[in-house]
């Protein structure tokens, strides 16, 4: 766990804050400085709490779930809502520093306020959401979904979006509100040895599906890391044009992302390889 730098400076804040107000009396008198120190504690002491609050969760949490694996985003979520929480104390802490009642503030802001809620409603939903997914089960850092027409890993979840980094090693993304509005499916909740490899070939190098099958499964024969008890299978997804599209279901020993990349890889340099030699013999 990092040193709580932040944290010992509040601390340090604070004790000068109150040191300065009960030693020098002339603060006392001197209202735009009592204001301000008013509204540092008002920030820093609620900050204070809220962190020592955030500390102790964490660690009750982590020691609950010391002995298995879990898949939340608790401590992300943990984060994120203490971050927006000390957010809002800063904001009253300001009001106070200058003056303002908040309550008051906000009760005769109450008509403005109505209205960027229906401004942002479309942010303030997907801040929702994002929230329902930190501390839900359904999703985790670092697990591969598929959301609509986007695919890939995730490597960040915030209050606006899901950050996914594709196959193509792009950042895309995904508003939150895409994983309840659309279907979602997690690549990496129920993990499965099989998996598929999609290619296409030009139709006039394609063959039919048995010659095809044929010369791919002479690759992968005894292949070490695919189960020899289930043989490839080819299909033909689609014909169109100028090309045909295929999708071959292979079955590894074990249900490794990591390992299905691998032959997969391999299995597109033996496609690529039966192209360029087909080209050449006509």
């Amino acid at each position: 766990m990092n040193f709580p730098v932040v944290f010992i400076l509040k601390i340090i804040a604070v004790i000068i804050s109150i040191t300065v107000y009960n030693m020098f009396p002339a603060t006392k008198d001197n209202q735009l400085l009592h204001q301000v120190l008013k509204g540092i504690n008002t920030f820093l002491v609620p900050s204070i709490v809220l962190s020592i609050l955030r500390y102790i969760v964490i660690s009750v949490y982590n020691a609950r779930h010391a002995n298995r694996a879990v898949r939340g985003n608790f401590v992300l979520g943990i984060n994120r809502l203490t971050a927006v929480l000390n957010t809002v104390l800063f904001i009253i802490a300001v009001m106070v520093a200058f003056g303002i009642n908040p309550v008051e503030f906000v009760t005769s802001l109450t008509i403005v306020a109505m209205a960027i809620a229906v401004l942002f409603r479309d942010y303030i939903t997907n801040m929702l959401s994002g929230l329902f997914i930190m501390f839900s089960e359904q999703l985790s850092v670092g697990d591969r979904i598929k959301v609509g027409e986007h695919k890939g890993r995730i490597v960040d979840i915030t209050f606006a979006n899901i950050l996914l980094q594709n196959e193509e090693d792009d950042i895309v993304m995904v508003p939150n509100n895409l994983v309840f509005t659309n279907s979602m499916v997690n690549l990496s909740a129920h993990r499965s040895n099989l998996f598929t490899v999609k290619f296409e070939l030009p139709l006039y190098v394609a063959t039919d599906v048995a010659t095809l099958e044929k010369e791919i499964q002479s690759v992968l024969i005894n292949h070490p890391n695919l189960d020899a008890n289930m043989p490839p299978a080819l299909q033909v997804q689609e014909i169109g044009k100028d090309f045909v599209r295929y999708k071959l279901e292979l079955y590894a020993i074990s249900s490794s992302n990591k390992l299905h990349r691998e032959v997969e890889n391999e299995v597109l340099r033996e496609i690529l390889i039966f192209e360029h030699a087909r080209t050449k013999s006509s």
